[in-house]
């Protein structure tokens, strides 16, 4: 914490000691952004947290609640007094109610649902009834809607009455008689319209728009191709259902790329942050991996077992079997890192299959050549006879050509499988090439030094 954060923190907890200093302390919060206050409640006492969460101003404590997560969330909810909690739950942002709600126990979410206005009920109870991870449990319904029959004039002084409950004032939402969505008009043009002028006559009606259904990464990816602050959801009849907007995309990026980070390296997804999660977890999250790749592993000293006689008449053998596996497994790694980050960024898809083998294919080769003929030479460097380094570079060459192809066909297959490509993460390519490079490494010495 920065020294003038110290200072901040210094004077709320003497404000809130102070009976008579609630406009003091509402003022001195004015100064900070949400995610500063939230910073700052961190650092107070329990009873401390709940008393300047009741000081704040309810839309403000609103949006400074939604730096912390969803059980946290209900812990302040709970303990403050109904009124307050009822006033701050009520403008916190449809998604992020839902998230929350979703989090809980029933039990849980159905007390907080009580503190609920009888308007947004039906709201969050419809957002909640589509599939987790999906547009329209992410979608905001704090959207400015207008029908299309209406002026300029009308629509403007609708805008001023709601503008308090809107998340996203950029743009209103034209929906037809039975609330389907048919056409989007920015601030910017009904400014600049004439005040009698009818919505019709005036909206956008060349939408882009992305059904409730559609998996939340997909969704976060057409806001960022289209470069978009917002994107309008709709249900399967053309119905408006809310918006996704560009910090609920950042969200879904930043949760989706943790989530191929922790696959990657070879363990389940960890959705806490670090110092939040119990070693419990921890253990649970990585032990099950750990386990799968062990078994996998134990291959690998089966081979060595079945190739014994070999290894006992040429011990050089043994020498570069690490160097082998290793750089096998890298270029394999390197391939499947690559072809993973361009399915997650829509670069590649299923139908690309025969397309991305032969060009992995050709580059791992390419990749292989010059390995091949360094490892030859570090071969008669180290006193191996020429048959032993063509040995060496001969499997060289084949297995770093074979991992890069494995490394693009398996996330492929993976994602036609609707399994997340990140399952097929670094540990895993690499065990498989160990076997593999092994087998391939004692089959070509058996063929070029005679065994």
């Amino acid at each position: 914490m920065s020294t003038v954060d110290i200072s901040y923190l210094e004077q709320i907890r003497s404000l809130l000691h102070d009976q008579g200093a609630a406009e003091a302390l509402r003022e001195l919060a004015g100064e900070l952004q949400p995610y500063d206050l939230s910073e700052l409640l961190t650092k107070l006492e329990d009873e401390e947290q709940l008393l300047f969460l009741a000081a704040l101003p309810p839309a403000i404590a609103a949006e400074t609640l939604e730096y912390f997560d969803p059980v946290e969330q209900y812990h302040f909810l709970d303990h403050l007094d109904p009124e307050v909690a009822a006033r701050i739950l009520n403008l916190m942002p449809s998604d992020a109610v839902v998230e929350l709600f979703t989090a809980l126990h029933p039990r849980q979410t159905e007390q907080l649902f009580a503190l609920l206005e009888e308007p947004f009920h039906e709201q969050i109870r419809n957002q909640m009834s589509y599939p987790e991870n999906s547009a329209g449990s992410l979608a905001s319904v704090d959207y400015i809607a207008a029908r299309r029959w209406w002026t300029v004039e009308q629509t403007l002084s609708h805008m001023r009455k709601v503008q308090a409950t809107a998340e996203l004032f950029n743009y209103v939402y034209v929906l037809g008689p039975l609330g389907e969505l048919v056409g989007v008009i920015s601030l910017r043009q009904l400014i600049l319209a004439d005040p009698d002028t009818r919505l019709d006559e005036i909206m956008v009606q060349k939408l882009i728009t992305v059904p409730a259904e559609l998996d939340q990464e997909q969704a976060a990816r057409l806001v960022a191709n289209y470069d978009l602050i917002a994107l309008p959801v709709i249900s399967s009849t053309g119905k408006m259902v809310g918006i996704l907007t560009v910090d609920d995309v950042v969200d879904v990026i930043e949760e989706e790329a943790t989530e191929d980070i922790h696959l990657l390296g070879g363990s389940g997804p960890v959705e806490t942050p670090y110092f939040k999660t119990s070693l419990a977890t921890f253990f649970r999250k990585r032990f099950v991996w750990l386990l799968l790749l062990f078994v996998a592993q134990a291959f690998t000293g089966n081979i060595l077992r079945h190739y014994e006689g070999l290894l006992a008449q040429v011990v050089a053998l043994s020498f570069f079997i690490p160097l082998l596996t290793g750089t096998a497994g890298n270029a394999g790694t390197q391939t499947s890192t690559m072809v993973i980050r361009a399915l997650s960024m829509g670069e590649i898809r299923a139908g690309d299959f025969l397309k991305v083998i032969w060009r992995e294919l050709r580059l791992g080769l390419a990749l292989a050549l010059p390995m091949a003929a360094i490892t030859f030479l570090r071969a008669l460097l180290l006193g191996s006879s020429t048959y032993m380094g063509f040995t060496v570079a001969t499997t060289i060459l084949v297995t770093i050509t074979v991992s890069s192809t494995i490394g693009a066909i398996m996330p492929i297959v993976g994602k036609k499988l609707n399994i997340d490509p990140a399952v097929f993460s670094s540990p895993m390519i690499t065990t498989v090439m160990d076997s593999l490079g092994l087998i391939i490494y004692f089959q070509f010495a058996r063929l070029i030094l005679g065994f």
